[in-house]
């Protein structure tokens, strides 16, 4: 029913690509980023997000292109929700599926689109993905989707961070990828990039789009999915990953993921 909430993720065996179809009414995503592409599809309804500081709304079959990285939020536009599919392709599988085309990392400049014929060539890839199509096709759809969107609204690789400021910003981005699952203080993350904590502060969320907590959260829930997918208990999970209890890990990874952790682990098992 458009007025229930509800979320269905799971990753294809052969291609190990996630894939998402959902129905949100209520749920937000918070700003938030991950370390692989989202290309949504919007079925039904009204979407809206926040991206580079800019709010898009988008309508029925509209496209959504968000690369790695790239902060952005995700709601209902509506009173009524929206209905959604999205696939998370990572940069490696991007760069697969493309080929001898992908000279560099494939980076989407525009966020928003309105293309009929991309639209449905993603329509007939989730079709395939969610039912019992052969490997041949699954892989045939996702190299065609996948080409006409970076041909259509792709440029080449991001643009490397410049200048003392970003690349503190850079060095305590590493500092926290390898921290993560610590109590990372700011103090220490500042006295590392040998900036002041309010500086740093200041330029992290200019650079990234989120405060230092925040992005250790994305962080910990990038590897929290890992180790979901590898079969690993949820309380293992939430220790290894450095949040304070379980019901912890379920808040956040609900609200970036969308789906609860023990969701996750039942889908990737289906």
């Amino acid at each position: 029913m458009p007025d229930q909430e509800w979320a269905k993720t799971w990753h294809d065996p052969n291609l190990g690509l996630r894939v998402m179809h959902a129905n949100f009414v209520r749920h937000a995503y918070p700003r938030h980023a991950h370390d692989y592409y989202v290309i949504c599809v919007v079925d039904r309804g009204r979407q809206s997000f926040l991206h580079a500081g800019r709010k898009h709304y988008t309508p029925v079959g509209g496209l959504i292109l968000i690369n790695p990285g790239e902060v952005h939020t995700g709601e209902a536009a509506i009173e009524a929700g929206f209905t959604i599919r999205c696939l998370y392709p990572t940069p490696e599988q991007m760069q697969a599926a493309l080929g001898a085309e992908a000279h560099a990392l494939p980076w989407f400049t525009q966020v928003r689109a309105d293309d009929p014929a991309a639209r449905r060539s993603l329509s007939a890839l989730h079709t395939a993905l969610a039912g019992g199509a052969s490997t041949l096709e699954r892989e045939s759809r996702l190299t065609w989707a996948l080409t006409q969107l970076v041909g259509r609204y792709g440029g080449g690789r991001a643009p490397g961070a410049v200048g003392r400021e970003r690349e503190a910003v850079r060095r305590a981005q590493g500092y926290i990828d390898a921290h993560f699952a610590e109590g990372v203080r700011l103090d220490d993350l500042a006295r590392h990039v040998a900036l002041s904590p309010y500086y740093l502060l200041r330029v992290f969320r200019a650079e990234v789009g989120l405060p230092p907590h925040a992005y250790l959260d994305t962080v910990r829930i990038r590897h929290a999915e890992r180790l979901i997918l590898a079969g690993h208990p949820l309380a293992q999970v939430a220790a290894e990953v450095g949040f304070s209890s379980q019901s912890h890990l379920t808040r956040q990874f609900k609200r970036v993921v969308g789906v609860t952790p023990g969701q996750y682990a039942r889908d990737r098992a289906s």
